[in-house]
């Protein structure tokens, strides 16, 4: 089963932010050169790059789960977990270092392996939940106070 990523309001903001903050600097150097000449700067390689990179991000970031793995991936990062490993599921809670493959806050953390953890945001977390324990009802579930 296929799970879109929850989209945060942080993300947007940064993302859409650096996208208007760049066409402004941009325009602004077209439009004030009186010959309408504009002379690329390596600084415009930068800021193109990554707003590839967040778009990138943005538009691929999703999770699979199949009988035996939980596929992620958001723009570069990608991979998959063997369900069986999943020890622990805490929902509602956000990861702040390490690994993160999501665009929103109150997600999932899942353990797995003996000290490997990762962080998630699907568009609902309680269905995500509801699946994953279909798939291994042994996942110990973790509901963080809302």
């Amino acid at each position: 089963m296929k799970f879109k990523a929850k989209k945060g309001t942080l993300f947007l903001a940064i993302t859409f932010g650096l996208t208007g903050l760049f066409l402004v600097f941009i325009s602004y150097r077209i439009f004030s050169e009186s010959s309408f000449n504009y002379e690329f700067f390596p600084s415009d390689l930068v800021l193109i790059l990554v707003l590839i990179l967040l778009f990138w991000i943005l538009m691929s970031t999703k999770y699979e789960l199949s009988d035996k793995y939980l596929f992620y991936q958001s723009g570069p990062i990608k991979g998959k977990i063997e369900i069986d490993k999943i020890r622990e599921i805490i929902v509602g809670k956000s990861l702040w270092a390490g690994l993160k493959p999501a665009l929103a806050t109150k997600g999932l953390i899942i353990k797995y392996n003996k000290y490997d953890e990762i962080y998630i945001s699907p568009e609902s977390n309680e269905l995500f939940v509801q699946k994953i324990k279909e798939i291994n009802p042994g996942i110990n579930i973790i509901e963080e106070n809302k």
